[in-house]
């Protein structure tokens, strides 16, 4: 992933692309994999950091959508089930299968979770990871000791997919370059070129580390800006209609004592009718989600009071050790591309989650919706459809059963560089190789110089909070342990990028006011 290589292939002018992708999240990064795994010409800018947004902040699941199943949405669920099993396959290094208690306090959630349940097993086929059953109070507490036995009737044990999110976004842009694709984080389109037609024929886009501007041009542009889509489209025709509304999701982080197991909670119904979560992640537990309709999207969303205050009443109602705000070791928040609803007033629950396709008059091409599970669908569907509208050959998906770089069979998820796959040898190699290199960050937890060393020439980050919120994941587990670590990182990126003094401290402070958000005082 060499950033200046992509550059170069911009000052070509005559160069024309297939698909030119903006936005560097799940949605856009799974397009230009598709993209490029079916042999076309495909760039894609993403403004700042890849996964900065939403595709971050999720819950940490691969899962076929239990809610969806209750609310009657039959074909979504199937669709996520398939694109569950497909996405272990494939990524087995990064997802795995996750074991779920539902704990049950009323005589009748035992067999009506159960029953629904063996549905959603039956559904996801040979692409199943695990049979659903009800077990009996005692085993519920011998499961995950941490829940509340007063009252407890039943539990229902059940299967889902657990991933680290940006780690895979970065993995599939790792394949997508090694396919041929161009693509830049820190690349900001600021407009749409047209032709003589008024057809979208390109993009400018800026280079925001140089200033430097580029047009691009391409056969097809694609908007996979998610919470941000709205953007590109008032580029293409001022005065539209929003067709994106974000609706927030706030996550608390918890030491891994809250639980004292490997087993997940899902909370079927908390009070106001939501689904909660309580997932073991890299040695702690994320705690969420919430859904809050929000008027606009933010570049960096802050949890509100009420979200972590509900979070925190919900956890305490299924616990023996009600978490405090003192325990939470960070929160974050992400905001999700829900399509506009037509009337208002909409509950954020009752708007759809599967994706939605947009063709301007212009030729432009709009994805919002959908979840990190269905990304590979979602851009089979996008490059099918807009390959419809191209006079070039049709080429067939090939990511069903293509290799997400880093793919391991069977990796030990208790080594701590699990999620680098094979790179994990490199990584180790590196540490290995003098004293300097495998200084620990920070005593508490098991990064390394190497580790910081080889990410920082090899996955393209450009900022410190590149390298500790999405490579290393350290600001979503522990941002305390994160703001420790900050000016030692700091002096790895200057080592390596020949920074002075006075770039380290301004990385530094820049860190620190992002991280400020993750922390409640």
């Amino acid at each position: 992933m060499d950033r200046s290589k992509m550059i170069s292939q911009l000052e070509d002018s005559s160069e024309v692309f297939d698909f030119l992708v903006i936005g560097g999240g799940a949605t856009g990064i799974g397009i230009a994999l598709d993209a490029s795994t079916r042999g076309y010409r495909v760039a894609l800018f993403e403004q700042l950091d890849f996964t900065k947004g939403t595709s971050s902040r999720s819950t940490k699941l691969v899962h076929g959508g239990v809610r969806y199943l209750a609310q009657g949405d039959v074909s979504l669920v199937l669709e996520a089930l398939r694109e569950r099993g497909l996405l272990r396959q494939n990524a087995p290094h990064l997802v795995k299968d996750q074991t779920f208690l539902i704990p049950c306090y009323r005589w009748w959630e035992g067999p009506f979770y159960t029953i629904g349940l063996i549905l959603y097993d039956v559904m996801a086929g040979k692409l199943g990871l695990g049979r659903s059953v009800c077990i009996g109070p005692k085993r519920a507490l011998r499961t995950i000791p941490m829940l509340r036995p007063k009252g407890m009737t039943a539990g229902v044990l059940y299967h889902d997919g657990q991933f680290d999110d940006s780690r895979l976004a970065i993995n599939m842009v790792r394949s997508s370059i090694d396919a041929g694709a161009c693509i830049l984080n820190y690349a900001k389109v600021i407009g749409l070129l047209k032709d003589d037609d008024r057809k979208v024929s390109g993009v400018t886009v800026r280079d925001e580390e140089t200033g430097t501007v580029y047009q691009v041009r391409s056969r097809c542009v694609i908007n996979a800006t998610g919470v941000f889509a709205d953007e590109i489209l008032q580029m293409d025709e001022p005065g539209k209609r929003p067709t994106v509304r974000p609706s927030q999701g706030v996550h608390l982080v918890l030491d891994s004592s809250f639980l004292q197991s490997d087993c997940a909670i899902m909370i079927p119904k908390t009070s106001d009718g939501r689904v909660l979560f309580a997932v073991p992640w890299h040695d702690k537990v994320v705690v969420g989600t919430t859904d809050t309709l929000m008027e606009s999207p933010e570049k960096e969303p802050v949890a509100l009071e009420k979200e972590i205050q509900f979070i925190l009443d919900t956890a305490a109602n299924y616990l023996t050790r009600p978490p405090k705000r003192s325990d939470v070791l960070s929160v974050f928040a992400g905001l999700r591309p829900l399509a506009a609803p037509r009337s208002e007033g909409k509950k954020t629950k009752e708007i759809s989650r599967s994706h939605k396709l947009i063709r301007e008059k212009s030729g432009l091409i709009t994805i919002i919706g959908g979840k990190w599970t269905t990304y590979r669908k979602m851009a089979q569907d996008t490059l099918d459809l807009a390959i419809r509208y191209m006079h070039i050959p049709t080429k067939d998906c090939i990511t069903e059963r293509y290799q997400i770089h880093g793919s391991r069979k069977n990796p030990d998820f208790s080594d701590p560089l699990y999620v680098y796959g094979t790179d994990a040898d490199e990584i180790r190699n590196l540490v290995a190789s003098s004293p300097a290199m495998a200084e620990r960050l920070h005593p508490d937890y098991a990064y390394t110089v190497g580790e910081v060393t080889w990410l920082v020439r090899n996955e393209m980050p450009r900022t410190l909070e590149d390298v500790l919120a999405r490579r290393l994941r350290i600001l979503f587990l522990d941002a305390r342990a994160a703001m420790a670590m900050a000016p030692k990182v700091a002096g790895i990126l200057a080592t390596e990028w020949g920074k002075d003094e006075t770039w380290t401290s301004a990385q530094v402070k820049a860190f620190n006011e992002v991280a400020s958000n993750y922390i409640l005082n």
